[in-house]
């Protein structure tokens, strides 16, 4: 018996239902419990990253300050302004901006407002998930292909990282959201050739480029290859539809930066994290080519401080995203997902071009692959929490290799494969566990246990053709390969998480900058940017009941104060509602210049000066020789120094 005829070539009856009655009962095709069971996994999905989701306050206040500036001017929304009288951006594009803005639109300014939309990007990542999988799996019957995609949105749904982001307002949230459309897509244009569902692949990585730049086209080879090799049509017109959709994703991703650069710079906000207030300069300097070679050039950028060179995801190499605080986020089930992709290829290696199972894991595979490879090796900044990109393709590919190695039981290549994913999801998820050894720590014994003895009853039962008790292994040994990742994923998203580099697990943190609430407001981080005392020997001193909040609300400048870094500019516009100008921008951007400092100041646009602050150039407190530290030196000499409780404070208007 061949491998395809293993396989089966049988497809799901073309039977349609009315679409409003497929969304909730499917296909009439489908298993009664399919659909049932899908909308559980979303609930369940939901339940997850919606439970007590206000506890982490506004999580990262950079991005959080800049959607409470949305939710005051259409102009800052639109650029991703940092503050609403838009003197700069964020240092990313501002399309996760525009999700969050226009929900605080909606439903006014708070935690929920914020981080609400974020939690049900994860849900609908799950579904799209769901449905690329199983498109993926229809030569199987729907029974099978509808198992395939709730393992792929379940094993999704509970990776720690996703857990994580889908409860935090960063962009990774949208870009993960995004990037699974354009897979789904891509699975739905292969069965027909269908250049309209490529050209919307196209256009939802253009806009996964308007989230987080370079990041979001590293699924672009895969997705193009596939669609290449599986599309059955002329090989001409593969090329032709590919061209296409590579125009809806110049357009959909192109038009933001056409609009930043014809218009005039002088009305509208300095483009953050780029040298010279380009978008182009961002995307493949700071954002780009920066993160993957390093080199010279600005910080961190908003995933945490740092100097570009630096990394906050551990060494370069392959053992990265498997160690440290990235193997927790990340790879509980990676290396399961490797071995299920070298199996299916193996299994599918001589099924015709154009067959939809091999196409799904050529698709998957190249996403985690390519993923997976740049951010091992990348010399720049990298962040833990990046990892999340990842998700999916592991998800996916579990789902794939998990249907296909059952399908497969009956030879020695399924029953083989699918003992040693079980077995290797256990061992991993003991040896991850033992990075935390304070964490359940009986679980870990009972993960093994379970994992070896699922293992050889899967072989045994499948071998001696014992149906029930392979059945009982397979429900068996998928429990426990996913039980460290779940239990893991679950202590994360029941406890807060705030600042700029969140970290998995249960313990509550609030790491790097911009973490917390603002003064005062939910999350309750510490108020950065603060001088213990002034220098100056003029100095009036103000009462210390007299609280830098009511201050700044009292200023009728178009910036109510100026300080330092957008960290500490963030946090004071959450605590007083007030447009706060961030010198320097997140990481020395020269922005502004002294020249202009001083014409704001001429103009009544800026109410106070407050010393010190974070970022901005010049390093913390502004010490250094940038323009950061030439405005302080300018102030310092032409207005006097006051202290408002433990900031010193310069009066820049009369």
């Amino acid at each position: 018996m061949t491998t395809h005829a293993v396989l089966g070539t049988e497809r799901i009856p073309r039977e349609r239902r009315h679409p409003l009655a497929r969304l909730f009962l499917g296909d009439r095709a489908d298993p009664v419990w399919a659909r049932p069971m899908l909308w559980g996994l979303l609930v369940v999905t939901a339940i997850l990253y919606l439970w007590n989701l206000s506890a982490s306050g506004y999580a990262n206040t950079f991005y959080a300050a800049a959607v409470q500036a949305g939710s005051k001017n259409w102009e800052a929304l639109l650029f991703g302004s940092l503050d609403s009288s838009n003197f700069i951006t964020v240092d990313k594009p501002p399309a996760s901006i525009w999700v969050m803005a226009l929900s605080a639109r909606l439903f006014g300014f708070s935690s929920w407002s914020v981080l609400a939309p974020e939690a049900l990007m994860g849900v609908a990542s799950v579904a799209l998930l769901f449905g690329t999988v199983r498109r993926s799996l229809v030569s199987f019957g729907a029974r099978a292909a509808t198992i395939g995609g709730l393992v792929a949105g379940l094993v999704m749904a509970f990776t720690p990282a996703a857990a994580l982001m889908f409860r935090f307002d960063n962009p990774d949230a949208l870009l993960v959201l995004l990037m699974t459309a354009a897979a789904y897509f891509v699975v739905r244009a292969l069965p027909k050739a269908a250049w309209k569902w490529l050209l919307a692949a196209g256009i939802a990585l253009g806009f996964a480029f308007l989230t987080k730049m370079l990041q979001g086209l590293l699924v672009l080879p895969a997705f193009g290859l596939v669609y290449l090799i599986a599309a059955p049509t002329l090989w001409w017109k593969r090329i032709v539809h590919l061209l296409i959709a590579a125009g809806g994703l110049v357009v959909s991703a192109g038009w933001f930066v056409v609009l930043v650069a014809l218009w005039p710079a002088s009305t509208r906000p300095y483009i953050g994290g780029s040298t010279n207030n380009s978008v182009l300069d961002l995307a493949f300097g700071y954002n780009g080519l920066g993160r993957i070679f390093g080199g010279t050039g600005q910080g961190g950028g908003a995933g945490g401080g740092g100097t570009s060179g630096s990394s906050f995801g551990g060494a370069t190499g392959l053992q990265r995203l498997f160690s440290s605080e990235m193997g927790l986020e990340i790879s509980w089930l990676l290396p399961v997902a490797l071995l299920a992709l070298v199996l299916g290829l193996i299994a599918t290696w001589r099924r015709p071009r154009t067959d939809l199972l091999r196409a799904g894991f050529i698709a998957l595979g190249g996403w985690l692959v390519v993923t997976a490879l740049v951010f091992s090796y990348m010399s720049g900044v990298i962040h833990p929490y990046y990892a999340v990109a990842l998700a999916p393709a592991i998800g996916g590919l579990v789902g794939l290799g998990g249907v296909t190695m059952w399908k497969l039981r009956d030879r020695w290549l399924g029953r083989v494969g699918m003992a040693a994913m079980f077995l290797l999801a256990g061992m991993w998820a003991v040896a991850l566990l033992n990075e935390n050894s304070s964490f359940v720590p009986w679980l870990r014994w009972v993960i093994l246990a379970g994992s070896v003895f699922s293992a050889a009853t899967f072989l045994v039962g499948s071998t001696v053709n014992l149906k029930r008790v392979t059945a009982v292994a397979l429900i068996a040994g998928s429990l426990f390969g996913i039980a460290g990742t779940a239990s893991y994923s679950i202590a994360t998203a029941s406890v807060s998480h705030s600042g700029s580099i969140p970290t998995v697990g249960s313990s509550s943190q609030s790491t790097g900058f911009g973490g917390g609430g603002g003064i005062g407001g939910p999350g309750g981080g510490t108020v950065p940017g603060r001088a213990a005392s002034t220098t100056s020997t003029t100095s009036a001193t103000v009462s210390s009941s007299t609280s830098i909040e009511s201050l700044l609300t009292s200023s009728k400048a178009r910036w109510a104060a100026a300080i330092n870094g957008s960290q500490s500019a963030a946090t004071l516009e959450l605590s007083t509602g007030t447009a706060i100008m961030a010198i320097g921008g997140w990481s020395d951007d020269p922005a502004p210049t002294l020249a202009q400092f001083e014409a704001y100041v001429k103009a009544g646009d800026i109410g106070f000066y407050i010393s010190g602050g974070q970022g901005g150039g010049g390093g913390f407190g502004g010490q250094g020789t940038s323009v950061s530290s030439q405005i302080a030196s300018w102030v310092s000499s032409h207005y006097t120094a006051t202290t408002v409780g433990s900031y010193t404070v310069y009066k820049l208007t009369k």
